[in-house]
């Protein structure tokens, strides 16, 4: 039978470089949240492994065994015929290949070797907020993070990660410390506010671009904080309501009609 699935956007609200390890990893801190928006994928048996890539974002998008989606597969020991239809942009710092890797996981087991496909495949097998420390191999999770309306912007630009961390100069940041009890959204926003994402500076003098999408985001009517996500170049911005979210939206694609720009939610602590 067939399985259809979504593999949800990963945000990074904050993402704070702590160090830099021998053999050239970057030690991170970062709150990450899932995004109700997400890449669609439908999983049907099959005598051999294929995948069919289509949507807005399918160019570029391998559809074979270079794909982490056909990987995780493989490492989950199922042969499938994979459609996976690319809602998010790829190498825009939302996680859309792990995610999809996840997913794969999730839905078939081979959890354990999450981590052979890359160091956010791990964090994205859980929707659940969550802390990743080290380089990306320590998890948490993390109660009392409220569900936030969200805008997600990318202002068609890539940048490589690799790139990104090279021209940081100050790799041995603070990293969050001790989490606080959040008592309400209010709360959270103020905590959040403090924090940073130690590779925006970086990102941006790779892309100016980002600057913009920034500026655009933290323009609009309610946006309690606007924030790239990752290593960009997708950024984010929060809003105090569902109505404030979707008039952003309207107004950022309007002046910018090349850009990807669309409303969602992210996901919350569970309060059970």
């Amino acid at each position: 039978m067939a399985t259809e699935v979504v593999a949800p956007a990963k945000i990074n609200l904050t993402l704070h470089v702590t160090g830099q390890r021998a053999d050239g990893y970057h030690l991170l801190d970062s709150l990450v949240v899932f995004a109700e928006l997400g890449d669609r994928m439908r999983f049907d048996p099959g005598e051999r492994m294929s995948l069919r890539v289509t949507g807005r974002f399918a160019e570029g998008v391998p559809g074979d065994a270079r794909n982490l989606a056909w990987r995780a597969a493989e490492l989950a020991g199922v042969t499938l015929r994979i459609g996976l239809e690319k809602i998010l942009p790829h190498g825009a710092g939302i996680g859309g290949g792990s995610s999809d890797a996840a997913a794969v996981l999730r839905s078939f087991g081979g959890a354990d070797h999450a981590a052979r496909l890359g160091a956010d495949v791990p964090v994205c097998l859980s929707d659940a907020p969550q802390r990743m420390r080290g380089i990306g191999d320590v998890l948490d999770r993390v109660p009392g993070v409220p569900a936030l309306p969200l805008v997600l912007v990318n202002p068609a630009v890539h940048v490589p990660t690799p790139a990104v961390f090279q021209i940081l100069t100050q790799k041995t940041n603070e990293g969050m410390g001790a989490l606080p009890s959040w008592t309400s959204p209010a709360a959270f926003l103020s905590w959040l506010g403090d924090q940073s994402n130690d590779l925006e500076g970086p990102a941006i003098t790779t892309a100016p671009a980002i600057g913009d999408a920034l500026q655009a985001l933290g323009g609009t009517p309610g946006c309690r904080l606007a924030r790239m996500s990752g290593s960009g170049a997708t950024c984010f911005g929060i809003y105090g309501s569902e109505d404030a979210a979707r008039a952003a939206v309207a107004e950022i694609a309007t002046a910018h009609p090349g850009w990807w720009v669309q409303a969602t939610h992210s996901i919350g602590s569970a309060t059970a």
